[in-house]
């Protein structure tokens, strides 16, 4: 049996900088010289904002062959040169996500059975919604869960309420699970990089 002390661990590294040819290049460069095998990798060019986004998941041959003290050292001096920045992971890392959701429980019935089988695995800091219909099935994953009505006039102060639980939730991900509401730029700006719209239709009109 092999000894679990020395097995094989999977990273994670993701990064974003300013768009410029070379950013693949550079991480995954610096990991081939440091010996790492990438098993998967993933990236992206938001044209609209002129960012690229990257993530690799990466494993050393053993346990006792990383050291992430010395990674994060050495990796800093090459993504200062892009003026990246970066986050590294270990698994098992159960990314922390919120999601957003209006009246409709389709969407959010599926993202909770896949976590509720483990075959997502993340957890669910928080259930955010502007009406009360889900409560109940939130409760029933013992998920907390926010009501946050919203109106043009109450719009920015439920807003800001919305960022304040994600920032307390310390979520990475927000994900927008047929939540019907336009959010506002600021809002937008804040949730830059770390928010998906899972349903396929966009509100009609904007």
């Amino acid at each position: 049996m092999a000894d679990n002390k020395s097995a094989a661990q999977t990273h994670i590294i993701t990064a974003n900088c300013p768009s410029r040819p070379g950013t693949v290049d550079v991480v995954t460069r610096f990991l081939c010289e440091k010996g790492f095998y990438i098993n998967e990798i993933h990236s992206f060019d938001d044209t609209a904002v002129n960012r690229f986004f990257i993530r690799i998941e990466f494993r050393a041959q053993t346990a006792t062959d990383f050291s992430e003290a010395v990674f994060s050292q050495e990796f800093e001096q090459r993504a200062r040169e892009f003026d990246m920045q970066w986050q590294l992971a270990s698994s098992p890392y159960k990314s922390k996500v919120v999601i957003m959701v209006s009246k409709h429980d389709h969407c959010l019935n599926d993202l909770l059975y896949r976590y509720r089988t483990g075959d997502l695995a993340i957890e669910i800091p928080a259930i955010i919604s502007n009406h009360p219909d889900l409560e109940d099935l939130a409760k029933w994953h013992g998920i907390p869960y926010y009501h946050l009505p919203i109106t043009k006039e109450t719009k920015p102060e439920q807003e800001a309420k919305v960022w304040k639980i994600i920032e307390e939730s310390k979520a990475d991900l927000v994900v927008l699970a047929r939540y019907m509401q336009v959010l506002s730029s600021d809002l937008c700006q804040k949730l830059s990089g770390k928010a998906i719209n899972i349903h396929h239709s966009l509100l009609p009109g904007f």
